[in-house]
């Protein structure tokens, strides 16, 4: 694998309601750390991985409290509405100090668990992909498709199904301009990947660990800090 420069893009603007606590969930405790402070210890001890930008909301009141890693570069940068706005935002910044070509990691803020291991996954087998990909675990269980009443409309086959996770990895150019592009045609997009469908490019599924849940519910609380624990230092 050729050695290219990588960047994390971690959005953090969001007020995750489904949590039903007094502050976004990036900020909620989890072991004695916040969400966020656990994700950006994550990133940041990845040899790979050159800076942090991340995309807060204006006026967060809980961002000066957060610790930063130690001797972590760490850009902070005003987040949008959505989450495709304080991504882009992140990446209008990041082009002032990046190249075009170097590779982009989007992670999610309230995804405390993710393995050192699994980026570096990333990077290596998307290394000379002339796209990109995203991290995910292949659906295991059976699907159904529900109707508006919650009947049974039909059994989905699973065979090629993902659940899609982060981090979203691609060049800076190219998922900038999907983005923009995106936005300016008044197309929603949940993830970077559909952006980057969105232009007919086909990003990649990278298979990772079913352990980098993303914190949505309270009770994702609790077995977040039971995935740390088993991880212990093997990260």
């Amino acid at each position: 694998m050729s050695k290219q420069t990588a960047w994390a893009v971690v959005p953090a603007a969001g007020i995750g309601s489904r949590m039903r606590a007094d502050r976004p969930k990036q900020y909620l405790d989890l072991d004695g750390m916040t969400v966020i402070e656990h994700t950006l210890q994550r990133l940041a001890s990845h040899p790979d991985i050159k800076a942090i930008v991340v995309s807060i909301a204006e006026n967060d009141p809980w961002w000066h409290e957060v610790s930063l890693p130690e001797n972590a570069e760490i850009h902070v940068v005003t987040g949008g509405a959505e989450r495709a706005d304080s991504v882009l935002n992140a990446l209008i910044a990041l082009s002032d100090i990046a190249d075009g070509n170097d590779w982009v990691l989007v992670h999610d803020a309230a995804r405390p668990c993710l393995r050192n291991q699994d980026i570096t996954t990333m990077l290596q087998e998307l290394s000379e992909h002339k796209v990109g990909g995203i991290l995910g675990v292949p659906v295991s269980d059976t699907v159904k498709r529900a109707d508006t009443q919650n009947g049974i409309v039909e059994t989905v086959e699973r065979k090629g199904l993902w659940r899609a996770s982060t981090p979203q990895m691609f060049r800076l150019q190219i998922l900038k301009e999907a983005l923009q592009q995106s936005k300016s045609n008044g197309l929603a997009v949940t993830d970077e990947a559909s952006a980057i469908e969105l232009t007919g490019l086909q990003p990649v599924m990278v298979e990772g660990h079913a352990d980098n849940i993303k914190i949505t519910v309270p009770q994702d609380l609790a077995l977040a800090s039971l995935f740390l624990k088993q991880q212990g230092g093997n990260i």
